[in-house]
């Protein structure tokens, strides 16, 4: 029997490698800007089209490579960050695989100019699906310039696999402001078909976080600082009252590398433990710089995992710091009432000397010198002077308010009053029924109504999910929605990237009955909302709405109405835990059983349930 075993191709091998390392255009995105940041550039720009589907183009100002480094970039396991096993351990750069350019260069149509600032011609290289079409030498600028264009043109079925614009637009944001955030110290700029979404100069860490995500992030912020023997922590925690429903801003980063870490991130919420509203996600941007030989980064290609060797110590380290910082700046509640604020000593005064305090003594200061007060002066008709005293007037005495009060009262009983004719009841009152009411709440959770056949058992929040439901997608499609105006504007900041999904629903929120005035580059300003949404669920609401749709908005005109109608009516609806008045019961009730389908909730759950007495006789039954 021949043997069947073969050795693969290189170009059908990068193929598969790519499967791993570039999912999206995102995935492009972060390599690529890596690659520029090991390059020891500080000026990078990122310019795509079509949310990098069309293109990818990142432009350096690094080192550059020479004409044979150019031509071998592209090959498997070629790097030039890593010599020997033993350097895994030793890592002080984003890349270290040599699978990234290969990779691409498998699935893409790529183009590479590079030029080391003392040669005087660069290189300039062109490959299609892993073929080199042609090599030439070229005058170039110092650094290296990367375009990729036309990703999974040779594999269909990934490039169909590919979600809209929007959505791949908002995941190579999300690579773009890891990268930024992790190195300040680099000037970025970010172009998309054209306009300029970034433009990042160098600055410190909070001016960088600023920058990202709005002028008004700034107020938001607590620094974190802890330096021990195992962990050094640096970077800012938000406040409390600023956390948000999604958990979009979060970051941690490992050695300037970021990571997902929902171990560290449980420590985070521990520390906000017990000053978070339920289901609240607080923001955090948080450095941890550790030794590199005890962490372990090669667990997978995108390099986002990684091992700790004392991974509770950094739990610790990290929920202890985060803690210090809050109580520090008076975000964290304290039970010292008798505590002086004045007396809190900022954590970094600690090393200081304290100043000796100077003592002034007036010299001349006598503490048994006999001072008279001074005393009223007269003038007398003889000339002399005089001192008079006036003897203050007798007040009266407390019973002279009390005179005359029996005579009045004697004199008001004398008076007659015209009253109210009596007339007899027309029903007597042991005929006339009782109101018995109608509806019970049960734990604050099951509103439990009787009818003929037995009893029905509501559950309050699903039942009242319907009712906004249908009443939302009502008045986005047949009514037109009611506003009420706001005295005073409402201005709601957001980043970017969720400015960009306002703008799309805008449209559709204006038909719910919000009136929009202007829109700035990284704020709304709302002047009417609609009748069933108050002031302070304003915010709540557009959060709530922003969080279900990172995923992309519909391109259906109906499923966005939709999608829409069913975020407001889980904002909006009163959650368990609420206590009802008996009105209230009643008109949730009868507000379900009025709808269309009320069986179950927006979101396919039963809203109520039905039992026969038959089956509470058999629950009593020997």
């Amino acid at each position: 029997m021949s043997s069947i075993i073969q050795l693969l191709p290189d170009h059908v091998a990068n193929q598969i490698a790519a499967g791993e390392v570039v999912q999206r255009p995102a995935s492009v995105v972060k390599e690529l800007l890596e690659n520029a940041v090991d390059a020891k550039a500080t000026d990078i720009k990122l310019i795509i089209k079509d949310a990098g589907k069309s293109l990818v183009q990142v432009i350096d100002n690094g080192q550059g490579m020479t004409v044979t480094d150019a031509r071998l970039c592209f090959e498997r396991h070629a790097t030039s960050k890593i010599r020997h096993a033993e350097d895994l351990f030793s890592l002080h750069t984003k890349g270290f695989r040599g699978e990234a350019l290969a990779s691409i260069a498998a699935i893409a149509h790529m183009e590479m100019k590079t030029k080391q600032d003392q040669e005087e011609l660069g290189t300039h290289i062109i490959i299609e699906g892993s073929k080199f079409v042609s090599q030439d030498a070229a005058v170039l600028p110092k650094g290296t310039a990367f375009a990729v264009k036309n990703l999974f043109f040779n594999i269909p079925a990934r490039r169909n696999f590919l979600k809209s614009d929007i959505v791949e637009f908002r995941h190579v944001m999300d690579e773009f402001q890891r990268v930024a955030l992790a190195h300040p110290n680099i000037h970025f700029t970010f172009y998309h078909n054209g306009s300029e979404m970034f433009n990042l100069p160098a600055a410190s860490f909070r001016q960088r976080i600023v920058g990202v995500f709005g002028g008004k992030t700034n107020e938001k912020l607590v620094p974190v600082n802890e330096e021990t023997e195992i962990v050094k922590v640096q970077g800012f925690v938000c406040k409390p009252e600023f956390a948000k429903k999604s958990r979009g801003e979060q970051f941690f980063f490992v050695n300037d590398r970021y990571i997902k870490s929902g171990y560290l991130h449980h420590a985070v919420m521990a520390a906000y433990d017990g000053i978070l509203k339920d289901g609240a996600q607080p923001s955090y941007f948080l450095f941890l710089e550790v030794p590199p030989n005890t962490i372990d980064i090669n667990i997978h290609p995108t390099k986002t995992e990684i091992k700790f060797d004392d991974e509770q110590a950094l739990y610790a380290i990290l929920r202890a710091s985060i803690k210090h910082s809050l109580g520090q700046f008076n975000v964290a509640p304290v039970l010292d009432f008798d505590r002086d604020s004045n007396l809190d000593t900022p954590y970094h005064y600690k090393d200081l000397d304290g100043e000796t305090p100077t003592i002034q003594v007036d010299g001349n200061f006598n503490p048994f010198e006999m001072v008279e007060p001074p005393r009223k002066q007269t003038t007398s008709t003889a000339g002399g002077n005089s001192y008079s005293y006036k003897k203050p007037e007798a007040t009266a005495s407390w019973e002279s308010l009390y005179v005359g009060l029996k005579h009045d009262a004697e004199e008001i009983a004398s008076h007659s009053f015209e009253s109210d004719t009596i007339t007899s009841s027309l029903f007597n009152d042991n005929d006339v029924e009782q109101v018995v009411q109608k509806t019970y709440q049960i734990h604050k959770k099951y509103i439990v109504s009787p009818i003929k056949s037995g009893m029905v058992i509501v559950d309050q929040q699903r039942a009242h999910q319907r009712i906004l439901y249908e009443q939302f997608l009502l008045n986005m499609t047949v009514n037109q929605a009611l506003s009420q105006q706001l005295l005073f504007p409402l201005n709601l900041f957001f980043s970017s990237s969720e400015m960009e999904l306002v703008h799309e629903l805008q449209q559709s929120l204006v038909t719910t009955g919000f009136v929009f005035d202007e829109n700035a580059e990284d704020h709304i300003v709302i002047s009417g909302i609609p009748v069933n949404v108050t002031e302070s669920e304003v915010s709540m609401v557009i959060e709530q709405l922003l969080s279900d749709l990172q995923d992309g908005v519909p391109e259906n005109n109906y499923s966005q109405n939709d999608t829409i109608a069913k975020s407001m009516a889980k904002s909006l609806a009163i959650k368990t835990g609420s206590y009802m008045t008996e009105k209230e019961q009643d008109n949730l009730v009868n507000g379900l059983f009025a709808c269309k389908d009320p069986n179950i909730s927006p979101f396919q759950k039963p809203t109520f349930i039905t039992m026969r007495v038959e089956d509470i006789d058999k629950k009593f039954a020997l």
